[in-house]
């Protein structure tokens, strides 16, 4: 079974996916995460969005895994580092390059071939896996989405401003929404869930109830 958890930054996919996995015994696979992880090589080799011999180079040689909650890049623990203000800053037009977006969807599809999973992102019901059996778009108010980045950040030892980061999300959301190639949008069969105004805990049942009908 593959359950399809889309929404903008902030709304609380990562953690909700985490927990549905976990009751269900699923697999977790947090394809914003991969992004990250190919921003992260980027930023540290110091190679720009117009290199594309370099970037295809770090394409070719990368290697992502979850295990235990973790984010493993290279054989390396990147979970912290990939949730810098640096990389969340740098992500978004990587994500808009079209044979990055290529490479991780092949290994998202590869990843949750003849699996029980639950895959997280922007364009997992609509392009990853467009026959999912069951879409969830997962929303929030911008204002709602900044308190929780600010939250998350401050429980990683990261001080944020929150009208900056409040900033960063709704121009976050203009780019991802307008972008040529798979922008965020919900997929036609989704079911929406506002978690504006529910605990993460009635998210998580809310999306278990679905499983079962």
């Amino acid at each position: 079974m593959i359950i399809a958890i889309d929404g903008p930054a902030g709304s609380g996919k990562g953690t909700v996916a985490k927990l549905v996995a976990k009751k269900l015994n699923f697999i977790n696979i947090d394809t914003g995460a991969m992004y990250r992880c190919v921003a992260l090589r980027m930023l540290q080799n110091n190679i720009n969005l117009n290199n594309s011999p370099e970037i295809q180079k770090i394409l070719n040689e990368i290697k992502i895994e979850f295990k235990d909650e973790k984010v493993i890049l290279n054989g390396s623990d990147v979970s912290k580092e990939i949730r810098t203000i640096e990389v969340s800053n740098f992500v978004s037009p990587v994500s808009t390059i079209g044979f990055i977006r290529e490479k991780m969807v092949e290994l998202q599809r590869k990843l949750g071939e003849e699996k029980n999973v639950v895959m997280e992102g922007r364009d997992i019901g609509t392009v990853v896996f467009p026959n999912a059996d069951l879409k969830i778009y997962l929303d929030a108010t911008p204002e709602e989405r900044a308190r929780r980045r600010v939250k998350q950040n401050l429980n990683n030892c990261i001080i944020s401003d929150f009208e900056q980061i409040l900033n960063d999300i709704i121009e976050r959301d203009i780019r991802d929404s307008t972008r040529k190639i798979s922008p965020l949008k919900k997929a036609d069969d989704a079911i929406v869930i506002d978690s504006t105004n529910l605990t993460i805990e009635e998210v998580v049942n809310k999306i278990i109830e679905l499983t079962q009908i």
